[in-house]
């Protein structure tokens, strides 16, 4: 019986502030892997990109997930690439139901528009074209990750985490 839920999606579809709000309404632990990656690091993530690069982050990010992935009766918020190595994604399923949240690219543009320098794959001049190529390449991921899935545009985060416990009736959760 899994007792845990990871969010996983694009940056900019609540996967932060929909698993706090689980976590309270579940009584349950919140973890950020992206805190923790940059714990592990001793920098930002941004710094990591910029003087390691984004492989170093990605193994950073493998070997954090697999730290935390097996914890019982955690709500996980992933980073928006998580799904980009297979096992990641494989630690989760041991414990966790896997939660998508989608949004469409307009809003996650509005979203993610003001966070400067907080975003190191969106420092490029046309952020609207790399966030639909980013989106093309990880849909299929996600969605393949994903057991339940919630399109989160229209959706305060209180509307996203009801549809979130409706939709755990449904699965073999605790």
């Amino acid at each position: 019986m899994k007792t845990s839920l990871a969010l996983v999606g694009f940056m900019g579809t609540g996967k932060t502030v929909v698993a706090k709000a689980l976590a309270r309404r579940l009584n349950k632990e919140f973890i950020e892997l992206d805190s923790l990656i940059e714990e592990k690091a001793g920098k930002r993530i941004p710094e990591i990109f910029q003087q390691d690069g984004e492989p170093a982050f990605r193994r950073l990010e493998t070997k954090v997930t697999g730290q935390v992935a097996g914890r019982k009766n955690a709500v996980i918020a992933g980073g928006g690439g998580i799904v980009l190595n297979n096992i990641n994604i494989e630690y989760l399923k041991k414990e966790c139901v896997i939660v998508y949240l989608t949004a469409s690219p307009e809003i996650i543009l509005k979203r993610t528009v003001g966070a400067k320098n907080e975003r190191p794959l969106l420092e490029v001049a046309d952020k609207a074209q790399r966030v639909r190529e980013l989106l093309k390449q990880r849909q299929p991921l996600y969605e393949r990750a994903a057991d339940i899935t919630i399109d989160t545009s229209e959706l305060n985060i209180n509307s996203v985490v009801k549809q979130v416990i409706g939709e755990l009736k449904d699965e073999s959760f605790h």
